[in-house]
């Protein structure tokens, strides 16, 4: 079974919600038949990578608010980030461009650190302080998890996994996503959100047993057999 995740990297909830995600999935009885791929959205794909603005000042800007509120909206937000395990440092945090980001996921992705990937660059934002939008910051951190930096930055100054990522987008669009993270489950159920693992778990479960209806066993009391789907078999002797 395949979980798609819409997300951006610098997207606290997406952070979030990939922890409850995890939660759901230690939950989940089939996890080891579970497939999880990380798909492209970028929350302002007109930003500058190197602004070097603030994540308060931001704020302030895109939502008419003074840089007090949105200091403490941020606040709010490392709180839920803390009740998941995860620590965000907003006052290290700036605007950036994730487009190249998303381009390094998927290079990552051909050599099978995707998802160390992912973890790495979320972390690099919200609790380090790193500038994702870096391209030698993404050579760096791509290092980090055992992938070839100089590859990484030769990637990164091509065009490659430039329309993949456009793809992608373009995608989500199509399935009507509008904010991430945004969870598709084998292209039938979707979960919007950072919602809790118990919604997420509930929802991969109602998608497993639609996948895998389990077989109706009615027991016979009167000649000890087992019954299902038509089919009989004899019971194993009692010792």
């Amino acid at each position: 079974m395949k979980v798609e995740i819409w997300s951006d990297y610098v997207c606290p909830f997406c952070y979030i919600g990939k922890r409850k995600l995890e939660t759901a999935l230690d939950q989940f009885a089939h996890k080891e038949k579970i497939e999880t791929a990380y798909r492209s959205f970028e929350l302002n794909p007109g930003a500058d990578p190197n602004s070097n603005i603030s994540t308060y000042s931001m704020l302030a800007a895109k939502y008419g608010m003074s840089i007090d509120q949105a200091k403490a909206t941020s606040k709010n937000v490392a709180e839920q980030a803390a009740a998941v395990g995860l620590t965000f440092h907003f006052d290290g945090t700036v605007e950036t461009n994730t487009f190249d980001a998303h381009r390094a996921v998927h290079y990552a992705a051909e050599h099978g650190k995707d998802k160390e990937l992912a973890e790495r660059l979320f972390k690099a934002y919200f609790t380090d302080g790193v500038n994702v939008g870096s391209r030698e910051k993404l050579a760096e951190l791509s290092g980090e998890v055992g992938l070839n930096t100089a590859e990484v930055a030769e990637v990164l100054a091509s065009s490659l996994y430039a329309d993949v990522v456009r793809e992608e987008e373009e995608e989500g669009s199509r399935l009507g996503i509008r904010g991430v993270p945004f969870f598709v489950i084998d292209r039938k159920y979707a979960v919007s959100g950072a919602q809790s693992p118990e919604v997420l778990l509930d929802t991969l479960n109602k998608a497993w047993d639609e996948k895998h209806p389990a077989l109706n066993q009615v027991k016979d009391g009167d000649d000890d057999l087992l019954c299902a789907d038509g089919v009989c078999a004899p019971r194993a002797p009692q010792q």
